[in-house]
């Protein structure tokens, strides 16, 4: 499962990487403790152009009366994602790519409470999730939102957490938003056990209100 994420890099250097056009209402940074239904600033691709637009965290489907309806979708298992109802049209026409500079995953001890630790590549490159996007709208009120594709965790990762959000490595970020020709399934899957780092952090991220690099720092 993938539900807290950082992102710390400009928008404007995200519109470069991945050669996109910007919107105008993209979210502030640095940003320490994403949580959802906040928003991020996703990759899409659009008649051959590629777009950084904001999406809220949270997938709603068409059938969903209001955004409360049901369960908030912040994940989508590869496993099952082109079978369920809620899924199946958007991993198969709306793919995008979920920018991140690291992501949060929990133990507990022995008394039960949450330790938090926290994964960044250990290149220090951009992390870069597999997403789906579906837009939403109901008596005047509509959402752009989307969801983290995730998967059985590797050997390293399996550690912490038996889910990992699927990483989609640069030479695939075309074949993910349907640029080019290929299946896409086969990019669903774990990230090389060498691929992240890991280190402890403080509780305090545990609430949703916390803020600051302070929260990415060592234990």
């Amino acid at each position: 499962m993938c539900g807290r994420l950082t992102m710390t890099h400009p928008t404007d250097a995200m519109a470069r990487l991945f050669e996109a056009v910007p919107s105008n209402d993209l979210p502030d940074g640095p940003r320490y403790n994403v949580c959802p239904t906040q928003t991020l600033a996703v990759v899409t691709a659009d008649a051959g152009t590629r777009r950084l637009r904001p999406m809220r965290w949270g997938f709603l489907p068409v059938w969903y009366k209001t955004p409360r309806d049901g369960p908030l979708l912040i994940n989508a298992r590869a496993e099952t994602i082109a079978e369920k109802n809620a899924f199946r049209a958007a991993v198969r026409d709306r793919r995008c790519l979920i920018p991140a500079t690291g992501f949060y995953e929990w133990t507990k001890d022995a008394d039960g409470n949450r330790l938090p630790w926290y994964f960044e590549p250990a290149d220090g490159s951009v992390l870069v999730f597999a997403g789906i996007w579906q837009d939403w709208e109901r008596d005047g009120e509509s959402y752009t939102t989307c969801a983290i594709v995730t998967t059985g965790a590797g050997e390293r990762m399996s550690e912490i957490h038996h889910r990992e959000p699927v990483r989609i490595a640069p030479d695939d970020w075309a074949l993910w938003l349907g640029e080019g020709e290929g299946k896409a399934a086969p990019l669903m899957k774990a990230a090389p056990d060498e691929y992240y780092r890991r280190h402890r952090v403080d509780p305090k991220v545990n609430s949703n209100r916390a803020e600051g690099p302070e929260l990415v720092e060592p234990l």
